[in-house]
């Protein structure tokens, strides 16, 4: 039986709970909470920390929202789920860190169900969790790979290989032919485990996140760092933002679908540079951040 009301309780107790770990790390400001309402149905919980001595900026989004027409974006690779009702749910966070040898993370979990009176609904669960480093650091990536295999293990050694290269592939700008970052976690269209199973799964990633991210963070947010670094930092966000813009499927199903527009774009660092035809100096460690990071890796076995 598909329970969408169960995993909007657990959707809404993972935005606290994660709010609550990362505001531990953060000891200058604090989130605040911004509730809307769709005009077309539903709404969210907007939560955001900006300006702190560790996170420059971060948001985590509840959304829950529903309508009588799937977008274009959700139907592109379903056409046969067009003109069906839906109703999409999920908690989406992007963590910006002010020390750029703290990596950025993205996370999000959802549930879609769309609907059409005289047929069964067709529902699925989605996800995951990518890292972003601006300086690599290979045991950093190490635990945030294996911690992510830990939480995909018990339902199926399948599952994190599939989704570890689902991300890789996801998360890749074609334009630019490199990679956002060391990856993680990707799955959408998901349901084969059957409701019960697929929604533990999707609990399980969710959960993890934290796990994965909390250790790194406070690793990293006390270390000097310089103003080259710095600048490195700003450049390598424009990397994010050309992803979130040109590809991210979260992102556009927000704006299609008539969403908040602050909220959606809350993944959106505070500052960020581009140069024209940047190169790092070979042999720098901005260098070994392409040569060594980015290439997708088998981290989980390293």
């Amino acid at each position: 039986m598909v329970d969408s009301s169960a995993v909007k309780e657990y959707l809404l107790d993972l935005q606290d709970r994660i709010c609550q770990q990362l505001q531990d790390l953060e000891p200058t400001v604090k989130f605040r909470e911004d509730s809307w309402d769709r005009e077309g149905g539903g709404g969210g919980r907007t939560r955001v920390i900006e300006n702190g001595s560790v996170f420059e900026k971060g948001g985590v989004n509840f959304s829950h929202v529903f309508g009588t027409q799937l977008p274009p974006s959700a139907t592109a690779a379903r056409p046969e789920l067009a003109g069906r009702s839906f109703e999409a749910m999920g908690v989406s966070l992007v963590i910006h860190p002010l020390n750029p040898l703290v990596p950025t993370s993205h996370a999000n979990v959802r549930f879609f169900i769309a609907e059409k009176e005289g047929e069964e609904p067709v529902w699925w669960f989605g996800g995951g969790y990518d890292l972003t480093p601006y300086y690599g650091d290979e045991a950093d990536c190490i635990q945030w790979h294996n911690t992510a295999k830990a939480a995909c293990d018990p339902f199926g050694k399948d599952i994190y290989p599939r989704f570890k290269d689902w991300c890789d592939t996801y998360f890749h700008l074609k334009h630019r032919d490199e990679a956002r970052g060391v990856g993680g976690l990707f799955f959408d269209d998901f349901n084969e485990l059957g409701f019960a199973d697929s929604f533990a799964l999707m609990r399980a990633i969710g959960d993890s996140y934290t796990q994965a991210y909390v250790p790194i963070v406070k690793k990293h947010a006390g270390r000097p760092y310089t103003e080259k670094q710095k600048d490195f930092q700003l450049y390598r966000r424009g990397r994010y933002v050309e992803f979130n813009l040109v590809f991210d499927r979260g992102t556009l199903f927000g704006l299609q679908s008539g969403g908040r527009t602050e909220s959606i774009l809350m993944s959106l660092p505070p500052m960020v540079s581009w140069q024209y035809d940047w190169h790092p100096e070979p042999g720098s460690e901005e260098a070994r951040l392409y040569d060594t990071f980015l290439p997708p890796r088998d981290w989980a076995a390293s």
